[in-house]
């Protein structure tokens, strides 16, 4: 069965509009207006209204379209701070980058959740959770805080920089942080018999290694997730995979976990999505989650 899931303990993010390829949200005390590809049907407050309550605008560049400018205020600081307050309190680091991207992901919050209940459930000391394109680091926040044994991995070394920045924040003691390529680290890993607790792969459809390592999700996923399923614990385990590309649907991923994972059970896969004030839903990628 195909399920859909949203978060439910947001006070701080909002998504207050989408259409015309834009979302209008709220991250703490400012809005921001940015693209999404999905939202292609029209937008409920005027254009006007949206230039009225945007703090910032994202803009692409045409010469370069994977970046893009900001257009903003004075009163717009680099960089401020927003909570999500659940059963895990977390405080995140909020900037503008040149990828239009700003530093959490708002519909992961479900996730973190999961994380934190399934962490606390193992009921073992430091039990070991793998976070891979580990971004700003939300998903290892949430294990972290519960109790486990943290490495995060990602490639690119300012985005790890901006996730210790997060850890600071939360004042939790010890990250393991790692720069590299995902399937060359797990890869190691198996080499080395490391086992995990719990993983959680948040790939993109394109990306690059620190050394040029090429990603493509379509040729790649399958070789990653058998590895992922040497790295789990045969006994005490749960994984996360979230997917954000327009090429993938729930019945593929939930063939290729089927493909890849011995003994799942206990699985859920669906859709993540954000809702806004007008009752308009977002989907924002194909989630599957397991535990045994």
């Amino acid at each position: 069965m195909i399920d859909t899931l949203t978060p439910q303990h947001w006070k701080q993010y909002q998504l207050i509009d989408t259409g015309g390829f834009e979302k209008l949200e709220k991250f703490g005390n400012f809005i921001l207006a940015r693209p999404e590809p999905q939202a292609i049907w029209d937008k409920t407050l005027s254009e006007e209204e949206w230039k009225k309550k945007a703090n910032a605008n994202f803009k692409k560049d045409f010469q370069n379209p994977d970046k893009g400018i900001w257009s903003h205020g004075k009163d717009l600081p680099q960089h401020w701070i927003m909570e999500y307050n659940a059963e895990v309190s977390l405080k995140f680091k909020i900037s503008l980058s040149s990828f239009k991207h700003v530093g959490i992901f708002p519909e992961q919050a479900a996730n973190w959740d999961y994380i934190y209940q399934k962490v606390k459930a193992l009921n073992m000391p430091k039990p070991k959770f793998l976070n891979l394109f580990a971004y700003t680091g939300g998903a290892s926040l949430a294990a972290a805080k519960a109790g486990a044994d943290v490495t995060h991995v990602d490639s690119i070394k300012q985005v790890i920089t901006w996730a210790n920045d997060n850890k600071e924040l939360n004042q939790i003691p010890d990250i393991r942080w790692v720069v590299d390529d995902a399937m060359k680290f797990a890869k190691r890993e198996i080499k080395r018999g490391n086992k995990y607790n719990g993983i959680i792969l948040d790939p993109p459809a394109y990306g690059r290694g620190p050394d040029g390592e090429k990603w493509i999700l379509e040729q790649n996923i399958l070789e990653l997730l058998k590895m992922c399923n040497q790295l789990l614990d045969p006994d005490n385990r749960f994984l996360i995979l979230n997917i954000y590309s327009l090429g993938f649907s729930a019945m593929i991923v939930d063939n290729l976990m089927n493909n890849c994972i011995d003994n799942i059970t206990n699985r859920q896969v669906g859709e993540l999505y954000l809702e806004d004030s007008f009752n308009k839903k977002l989907p924002l990628g194909i989630y599957y989650r397991f535990t045994s």
